[in-house]
């Protein structure tokens, strides 16, 4: 580690504008991954240890259901003999992926924006500080619809018969249906993020809004996949807001970069137009 760290000041040295090289970003992506795998693991040991819990809450919307229907309208089963220690596994990785967020989001920013001064450092904090609560806001929300998600696909099922749901493919079906707000909730901040390090101007995501919103819906169908469209638009509606809230941000920062920038006088000014140069 020392002798790593050796040979990157080395290279800032020869390199005064701060670039990294093809091999520092491998390393550099190798540690990041490792620091997140680790919080991850950290985690999912806490959500092993819980797991008789964890499991409750998650088959919680289907006793309900039972419980509303008065008869076994669904049962979840284990179709092999390992199929209730898989459970456990993608329960505990679940759980620690959830409570390791805070970690591999700073991973991931931190990977995508090398060499952070002072101001950048700034911003990734506040990354940090909105990405966290947005992802497990996202994944909240994702929780208290899930149950309003499995009446509706189950809802089609006649009085006289019942659903044997396989137990690891309703817990596919649950991750997915979090996850999904969960991440969905990261868009404006990854928006945010590209345009403060300058890369995505506000004016490209004002022109971009319709496939935008288009791919907002489109996104909302198929990670939600009920017949109902209540379900979709619990998804698609937050995006939407978060996205023009995002758009809002953006052009804040672009205006306040432009006062800050030299060359905020000239660079805008139209071809067929004298600048104060």
């Amino acid at each position: 580690m020392a002798k790593d760290g050796i040979r990157r000041r080395l290279r800032r040295e020869r390199d005064p504008e701060g670039r990294m090289a093809l091999g520092d970003h491998l390393r550099e992506l190798r540690r990041r991954f490792l620091i997140a795998a680790v919080a991850i693991l950290v985690g999912a040991c806490i959500g092993w240890w819980k797991y008789n819990l964890l499991f409750t809450a998650i088959q919680q919307p289907i006793t309900d259901l039972v419980h509303k229907r008065g008869q076994a309208i669904a049962s979840l089963n284990f179709t092999d003999m390992t199929g209730s220690f898989s459970l456990l596994i993608t329960v505990g990785l679940f759980a620690g992926l959830i409570m390791a967020s805070p970690v591999w989001l700073y991973q991931i920013w931190a990977f995508v924006v090398p060499g952070l001064k002072r101001r950048e450092k700034v911003t990734a904090l506040l990354f940090i500080g909105a990405a966290v609560p947005l992802f497990l806001g996202g994944c909240v929300l994702g929780f208290f619809i899930l149950p309003r998600a499995a009446e509706a696909l189950l809802s089609f099922t006649p009085d006289s018969a019942s659903n044997i749901l396989p137990a690891n493919e309703y817990l596919d079906f649950v991750l997915r249906f979090i996850l999904a707000f969960g991440l969905a909730f990261l868009l404006p901040v990854f928006l945010v993020g590209l345009n403060a390090v300058g890369i995505l101007p506000a004016r490209i995501l004002i022109r971009a809004w319709r496939p935008a919103v288009f791919l907002i819906f489109l996104f909302a169908a198929v990670m939600t996949p009920t017949p109902d469209a209540w379900t979709m638009l619990a998804l698609a509606a937050p995006m939407i807001a978060l996205f023009y809230l995002a758009i809002g941000i953006c052009f804040l920062l672009d205006r306040r970069r432009a006062r800050r920038s030299p060359q905020s006088e000239w660079v805008d000014v139209p071809d067929d137009q004298a600048s104060t140069l």
